[in-house]
């Protein structure tokens, strides 16, 4: 997708404000410097992000753990001075339900944030496109439970039909679901969002190359190995530059004439104009 402002933000976030390394790595996981580091990341974004703040996990037990941590430090109630707090679960009604009241806080100026799963529904069918999803934060890389027995007989299957290595399609995996968490945050020229990767691991290459070339054009070396701290300060300066007003003519210039529609793929259209033609036709004998 081409556009005629940076409208994307990715930032990677690898350590909290204390400096302690942030991962959701399996020996880091009961770290409850890690797990407040996340709360007090959490709380911070939310003050700064107005709207829509949407948060993914790696899975729904460690988003569990880590929101009945959160609410024993408090974190939680300091979430919710600055906006609603809906959660995720595996009911698909109740999961519906949250999410229509996460949308009704958001037109309604309160604000909300929504805390749900990686390779959930909410991954992977549900668009937080303008207000409500001014940003997305994904904690943790997402990696697939490697001791599945579907997951390993793939595994078996690429390894011996395509000579493809585990490591490489679980971290090509990982990073494809990574990318679509945070890709949920803009579906439009005119749209804008920030896109938070928050786990050391992000920072390596050999991870962060296999993210998709249009979150990775806005990447930066700026953007990487941040602190809570800093990347605040890159999420206030990019809400303010987001604040103007839009440049109407940039804005057509990546836009397509329908000239160049025409030029592009002069049979579909015509097919479309004989398939709109026909359905003309058949309004007006309907009637």
């Amino acid at each position: 997708m081409s556009t005629f402002r940076p409208c994307i933000r990715p930032l990677v976030v690898t350590r909290g404000s204390d400096q302690l390394a942030v991962s959701t790595k399996f020996d880091d996981r009961g770290d409850m410097g890690v797990v407040r580091n996340y709360g007090a990341m959490l709380v911070e974004m939310c003050s700064s992000i107005p709207d829509g703040v949407v948060a993914f996990f790696t899975s729904y037990s460690y988003m569990e753990n880590i929101i009945s941590e959160w609410d024993g430090m408090g974190i939680l109630r300091q979430l919710t001075k600055h906006k609603l707090v809906f959660i995720e679960t595996k009911d698909v009604v109740e999961t519906t339900l949250a999410l229509d009241n996460y949308r009704r806080a958001c037109d309604s100026g309160r604000g909300a944030v929504f805390l749900s799963v990686a390779r959930g529904k909410v991954s992977e069918g549900i668009n937080f496109d303008r207000h409500y999803g001014r940003a997305v934060i994904m904690f943790g890389v997402p990696f697939q439970y490697t001791l599945s027995h579907v997951l390993r007989a793939r595994l078996e299957y690429l390894q011996t039909h395509y000579q493809i290595r585990e490591q490489d399609f679980l971290n090509f995996d990982a990073l494809r679901q990574a990318s679509q968490c945070v890709g949920r945050v803009i579906r439009s020229k005119t749209d804008y969002g920030l896109m938070v990767l928050a786990d050391s691991r992000y920072n390596r290459h050999d991870k962060r190359s296999k993210l998709p070339k249009w979150i990775l054009q806005f990447l930066s070396d700026q953007y990487l190995n941040l602190s809570t701290d800093m990347a605040l300060q890159h999420v206030r300066h990019f809400l303010r530059q987001m604040s103007q007003p839009i440049d109407q003519v940039a804005l057509q210039s990546v836009l397509l004439t329908l000239e160049e529609v025409e030029r592009m793929n002069p049979l579909n259209l015509g097919e479309s104009e004989t398939a709109g033609e026909g359905g003309a036709m058949i309004t007006e004998a309907t009637n």
